[in-house]
């Protein structure tokens, strides 16, 4: 009785820190790596040793599996949107800083606009001897996209965008005593990505006839993770994950097409983009022999993302649009509880803080603060196979967007869109674990 007292008092004192703090996170940071760590809104992530998706949660973890494993599976995303109270306004520059306005843009705000995705990953784990193991990876850390209609009122900020990282990660891990565990990963990452916004043709801003304007670029990039765990009794698993950021300059075109066909206006373009480093802190703590109890904050550096600046080869802007994100943190709390020897079942929430802010936010990322509630099992129907699944229902504040442009037209006009955004997602996961 003692023992599982003190067991609370640490838990609740972790629980405590993490939630009492006042923060920001959320952006195109993708966390969708483990179906088995997404059943108790990845708590744990860098403490719970569960299966080979530790070496994407902690590499220190790997010296802690008791034999290789490979494990692969996604989980697929479907994101309702709803707009309301929605303005989006035609302007007239009459010289100077002066603009009329025109009446309203024609047009639609279906929402709706992410389309299904499925977030796909697979690891090995190959433990060599009790201190020293190997693994890899593939995986996703970033990534977002919207696909608003032809018609969409707010198409000349943006109707669609698409940013794709996936990284390779080969790892190493060292266990110096029962206590202590190191390892450290390299990741290779290719990135791509694609802006899209309109540019009408004419005042009467008619989708029909507006200007296609497109960029498209890629490009690869180096960076690493880190990773410690600690366990001051085998009950106490203590872990924190460092990953780097990785400076990325995509290269690619930049194009203006005519519902005809014809190209207006073509170059090549490029794109400077830091994606964040981040800092994983998790508690995981076996209360009983089938109850364990998790808990984990995150900080992500997100005040690296200032702006989308897209330039040509002379330095000319192409387009640029102010972004200013600031540093944030997320929070999770979740739990494992065995069932059965076979069976397991998992819950968490996670409360999940928007770096972006009120003045900058856009049609092309218009997030908020985000809580994720999590359900999950795992089936073990032999030693060497585990099935997991898992649901996610994930719900954002309501929030808005407000932005004006005043030079769609050269020296003759240009808009205003404003509406409030409403998003909620869907998650489900599977995954395999076979161990050799």
């Amino acid at each position: 009785m003692h023992n599982n007292f003190k067991k609370l008092t640490l838990v609740a004192a972790v629980a405590a820190v993490a939630f009492a703090s006042q923060a920001n996170a959320g952006g195109y940071q993708i966390n969708e790596q483990s179906v088995s760590g997404q059943g108790y809104g990845h708590a744990g992530r860098s403490s719970n040793v569960h299966d080979a998706t530790i070496v994407y949660g902690n590499p220190a973890g790997m010296s802690f599996l008791d034999r290789a494993q490979i494990t692969a599976g996604g989980t697929f995303l479907s994101v309702d949107t709803d707009l309301s109270n929605v303005s989006a306004t035609r302007t007239l520059d009459v010289g100077g800083s002066a603009q009329v306005p025109l009446g309203a843009i024609p047009g639609t705000n279906d929402g709706d606009m992410v389309p299904g995705t499925l977030v796909p990953f697979a690891f090995y784990a190959h433990p060599v001897n009790e201190q020293l193991a190997f693994g890899f990876g593939v995986y996703a850390p970033f990534g977002s996209k919207t696909e608003y209609e032809d018609t969409f009122q707010g198409r000349y900020f943006g109707d669609y965008t698409e940013l794709r990282v996936v990284s390779a990660q080969p790892t190493v891990s060292y266990r110096f005593n029962d206590q202590w565990s190191a390892g450290i990963g390299v990741t290779y990452n290719q990135v791509e990505g694609e802006l899209r916004r309109q540019v009408p043709s004419g005042l009467d801003y008619n989708a029909a006839s507006d200007i296609d304007s497109r960029v498209e670029g890629d490009d690869d990039g180096w960076g690493y993770n880190l990773g410690v765990i600690y366990q001051p009794v085998p009950e106490t698993t203590l872990g924190l994950t460092y990953r780097s950021k990785v400076d990325y300059t995509l290269e690619g075109d930049f194009s203006a097409t005519a519902p005809t066909g014809a190209v207006l206006a073509s170059s090549d373009a490029s794109l400077e983009l830091t994606t964040p480093e981040t800092v994983n802190f998790s508690l995981t703590q076996q209360m009983t022999d089938r109850l364990k109890l998790m808990f984990g904050a995150s900080w992500v550096r997100w005040s690296q993302f200032e702006e989308i600046r897209v330039l040509n080869s002379q330095g000319g802007t192409i387009t640029a649009e102010q972004q200013n994100y600031s540093n944030a943190w997320a929070f999770a709390s979740g739990g494992e509880y065995q069932l059965t020897p076979t069976l397991a079942l998992r819950a968490g929430v996670t409360l999940d803080f928007t770096p972006t802010n009120d003045q900058d936010r856009s049609v092309r990322i218009p997030s908020d603060e985000r809580r994720i509630f999590s359900v999950g099992a795992g089936w073990s129907p032999t030693p060497d196979l585990t099935l997991d699944f898992a649901y996610s229902y994930l719900t954002e504040r309501s929030t808005f967007v407000e932005q004006d442009r005043q030079d769609l037209l050269s020296g003759a006009g240009g808009a205003t869109y404003s509406a409030d955004y409403k998003n909620q997602a869907h998650g489900f996961g599977a995954q395999l674990t076979y161990r050799f």
